[in-house]
């Protein structure tokens, strides 16, 4: 017996008993999903809207790692919980203190970047020396950090301020147009090259010493006191 449907007063017949249905088992399923155009339109979801540029950097910068650290927690030597630190004291007897080579610290930036021995850190090296102005980075030379290294041991200095890393075309254009001495085609705009300086350490003596690790070009610049150290061709010259 097949049951009727009574909605709104209207007696309805059975489903098999309506005028151009077929029963469900012998339903031709095309006929029965088929849609037309305009109510496919409506079933498709809208592509998503393009986000703008401020959107963009807004989520990039909810979503970037915070390292910056004070002038005051570098003094006290507070040490930076870094994965590179928790790896090496893994690698360590339990109660071992690891103590980095010394600790880059970019002045634009306040982020801190810790030199551990024996461990590398070029997977951080390059974001740490991007460009402050514009937020890109490059993929650095990474044999900056052996001169980093070197220099660091060599004056047993617990910090490395760094003045300059990557530098962007567009930057580099923007300080040339203000009367800066930068050169059209600096090794900063290639990811070559660092500024540096040390403090307690006079740039002369500096200077002197990365000179004569013979990597690439050096430069000095007396009145912002700090060296440029490059891994281009070995050429030397003082700038202001």
């Amino acid at each position: 017996m097949l049951a009727c449907v009574v909605l709104g007063g209207l007696v309805l017949s059975p489903v098999s008993a309506l005028p151009g249905l077929a029963s469900p088992a012998t339903a031709d399923p095309d006929a029965i999903i088929g849609l037309d155009d305009e109510a496919v339109e409506l079933l498709v979801p809208p592509l998503p809207r393009e986000r703008s540029k401020k959107e963009l950097w807004r989520l990039e910068k909810e979503t970037r790692h915070d390292v910056h650290v004070t002038e005051v927690k570098l003094r006290k030597g507070i040490a930076l919980r870094t994965p590179a630190a928790t790896l090496v004291s893994a690698l360590r007897p339990v109660g071992t203190t690891v103590h980095p080579i010394t600790t880059l610290y970019n002045l634009w930036t306040r982020e801190a970047l810790p030199l551990l021995p024996g461990l590398s850190v070029a997977a951080r090296f390059h974001p740490f020396l991007r460009d402050h102005f514009t937020n890109q980075a490059t993929l650095m030379d990474v044999r900056l950090i052996d001169v980093l290294t070197q220099v660091a041991r060599r004056f047993r200095a617990a910090r490395i301020e760094v003045v300059s890393g990557y530098r962007s075309p567009k930057y580099n254009l923007m300080l040339r147009k203000k009367g800066h001495q930068v050169a059209r085609a600096s090794q900063h705009t290639e990811g070559n090259a660092v500024d540096f300086r040390i403090r307690g350490v006079p740039t002369p003596v500096l200077l002197r010493y990365v000179r004569s690790l013979r990597r690439g070009g050096v430069g000095y610049y007396p009145h912002s006191q700090f060296v440029h150290s490059d891994t281009g061709r070995i050429r030397f010259w003082k700038g202001s």
